[in-house]
């Protein structure tokens, strides 16, 4: 099955659920940094299992934080979450629209399109007054799901270098303007300030209404801003996570040349690297 948009409301969900058994419901919450989802109560949709990005699907043998794994190591996870060929995979997050659209971006990367984000995550689900439960779902049985790594849509620090100068290349920085500018010291250690040269800065927040995504409209708005040349769009921000938020809003807006550069500032600020960055 499909639904019309990859960003979904809660309605929409409940009555696909009740019509559909290809629907796979993936909690992909993570920690903001210095932000516990810990401190919070344990609540997830029925029949949910977990997407683990900083675990089994982050590189255990990358200095970086949540890097990419391999398409093996991705394909052989989505086979032990039930995930077949032909399933409808539905995100969410915990926090309303957070890490959610980084699993996106994983799937995408990994070639799998038939994947949706629940716009509100949990919070959105609670306000519709759906159900919840306080554990995930057990004896799943092995999918047949296929990865097949799609190197246009992913960037790694070689690209954003031979192409950072590119004006057909559109690169974004999803940080907040102090991070962009400099003014504002990095929250992990070893990180020079500033930018990558060139980059436009649009924080992650200005694409959302508290817990969801701003109308389709109004994320038209935010990229018709910066009246880009070019067809291709990076997204980068501290660790690819917030990054990822802004890759979706421009799939939802219609651009299709969509990377997420995966190290991100962790990689390119780190200051024994002494990569070009403006402030």
């Amino acid at each position: 099955m499909s639904f019309k948009s990859a960003l979904i409301n809660p309605t929409e969900l409940l009555e696909s659920l009740g019509q559909h058994t290809d629907i796979v419901l993936l909690d992909c919450t993570i920690d903001k940094v210095g932000q516990s989802i810990k401190d919070a109560k344990f609540e997830v949709l029925p029949h949910s299992q977990f997407f683990d990005i900083e675990g089994k699907l982050s590189d255990s043998t990358s200095k970086l934080p949540h890097t990419l794994v391999s398409a093996e190591v991705f394909e052989r996870e989505m086979q032990r979450l039930g995930i077949n060929q032909d399933s409808t995979v539905v995100l969410y997050d915990r926090w309303g629209v957070y890490s959610s659209p980084r699993a996106w971006w994983m799937f995408k990367v990994m070639g799998f399109e038939q994947v949706f984000i629940l716009n509100g995550g949990v919070p959105a689900w609670k306000k519709s007054k759906l159900p919840l439960v306080d554990q995930y779902a057990a004896g799943v049985k092995p999918g047949n799901f296929k990865a097949q790594f799609q190197a246009n849509h992913y960037a790694d620090k070689e690209y954003i270098l031979t192409h950072y100068r590119d004006a057909q290349v559109n690169i974004f920085d999803a940080r907040s303007k102090g991070r962009f500018s400099g003014l504002v010291a990095e929250p992990r250690k070893g990180l020079h300030g500033g930018h990558i040269p060139h980059s436009k800065n649009l924080p992650f927040e200005e694409l959302l209404d508290g817990i969801v995504y701003k109308p389709l409209g109004e994320l038209k708005q935010q990229f018709d801003h910066f009246n880009t040349t070019g067809n291709e769009y990076v997204f980068s921000c501290g660790s690819g996570i917030t990054a990822s938020i802004l890759a979706f809003a421009s799939h939802l807006v219609g651009h299709e040349q969509i990377r997420v550069y995966d190290g991100s500032w962790s990689e390119w600020g780190r200051e024994e690297l002494n990569l070009p960055i403006e402030k």
